[in-house]
């Protein structure tokens, strides 16, 4: 939803109901993953996408329903089995997709979530799919607070919203979007209800190391990736933000102390990239990193320099275990030469370890293309 949040922004602080589909299960080939938004205003303007074109007219038809009943629906779509291309995805994949009326008299909270987006704020919304009660229900979800109900008016309320609220926030944490099961009461050992949790945490961290040609091309790569990135070097001549526009922000200091610095907010979401070539720099750097829960910590070099750099790490005090998380040289083996496909190299080698791929071409495999998260 964050593709579609400037828009959807604008139409409701008009005033205006608008129609917000949004994908809440796939299964399959599914083209889109969940959390995957399409809004359709009340004059029929459309921004997002739940299918990359698949059913996007049928959604569209269903979103000026919605706006008009002002009653949400979850709708699934799938190939068709007696026309593969009619409404339906031509990939063999399903979705499911809730389409529901938004504006200032069904979401009065939705200003909160937008500003907490804004801020980076971690905040989540939990939504009402299927099962008794009303579907379109919907309740957000702080770190320390909430707002709205799951089960509003009903008895069973607070126990339902408070088992909600625990599931969300570990789920907040993790930066996971997806569904849960409950019981009317919140059980989580019945699956009565079904809640969508749509989660709003920052976007993970890319830290690149070196003001080089091939960090400008990894910055560009990662902004890409949805990583916010932070291009870090010691040398004020080199590091501008001038030579690297497309990163997030530019930092001046030794890069190991800067490490340090921000080592509170590195997480497993968190990629390091050093690209200094140089030991005074990326031996240190690379000794704090390495114990960090950095998801990925990889650096750029020849073989040669790689081991150069184990040998000095090890001296260092380094263990076995702590260097085997290191991944040199950075990035899949493509045949990269330029910054630029060195930087895909490395874009690669983070999507894989994201969804567990083979790296492998797909002609050589079978199965699903579509993983589960790693």
């Amino acid at each position: 939803m964050r593709d579609v949040l400037d828009d959807i922004a604008t139409w409701y602080a008009s005033g205006e109901t608008f129609g917000l589909a949004t994908v809440v299960k796939t299964f399959r080939s599914a083209p889109r993953p969940a959390g995957a938004a399409m809004a359709v205003s009340s004059s029929g303007e459309v921004v997002g996408s739940v299918s990359g074109g698949c059913v996007e007219g049928a959604v569209y038809e269903l979103a000026q329903e919605v706006i008009s009943s002002g009653v949400p629906v979850t709708q699934r779509y799938g190939v068709s089995d007696d026309d593969a291309f009619s409404v339906g995805l031509t990939c063999g994949g399903i979705l499911d997709i809730l389409v529901e009326p938004v504006g200032p008299a069904t979401f009065p909270d939705f200003p909160e979530v937008v500003a907490s987006i804004s801020r980076r704020e971690p905040v989540a919304v939990a939504t009402v799919v299927a099962g008794p009660g009303a579907v379109g229900a919907r309740r957000v979800i702080w770190s320390s607070r909430a707002a709205g109900s799951l089960a509003p008016g009903q008895t069973h309320a607070t126990r339902l919203d408070a088992a909600v609220d625990d599931d969300v926030r570990g789920m907040l944490a993790q930066g996971l979007t997806g569904q849960r099961h409950y019981g009317r009461q919140g059980e989580r050992r019945l699956d009565e209800l079904t809640v969508f949790v749509h989660a709003f945490a920052p976007p993970p961290r890319m830290l690149v190391f070196g003001a080089i040609d091939f960090a400008a091309a990894m910055a560009r790569a990662g902004k890409f990736l949805g990583y916010h990135v932070t291009v870090c070097d010691a040398r004020p001549v080199f590091a501008t933000a001038k030579r690297f526009p497309e990163a997030d922000e530019v930092v001046v200091k030794w890069p190991h102390k800067f490490l340090d610095e921000v080592s509170g907010q590195i997480d497993e979401r968190t990629v390091v990239c050093v690209l200094t070539h140089d030991p005074k720099f990326d031996v240190p750097l690379l000794e704090a990193a390495l114990r960090t829960p950095a998801g990925y910590i990889g650096a750029m070099g020849s073989r040669r320099t790689h081991d150069d750099r184990l040998a000095r790490l090890r001296e260092a005090g380094m263990t076995g275990e702590e260097l085997s998380r290191l991944r040199s040289p950075i990035g899949l083996d493509l045949g990269a030469r330029t910054p630029e496909e060195t930087a895909v190299s490395i874009a690669a080698e983070l999507i894989q370890l994201r969804w567990g791929g083979s790296g492998r071409p797909l002609t050589e495999t079978d199965g699903r293309i579509h993983r589960d998260p790693a």
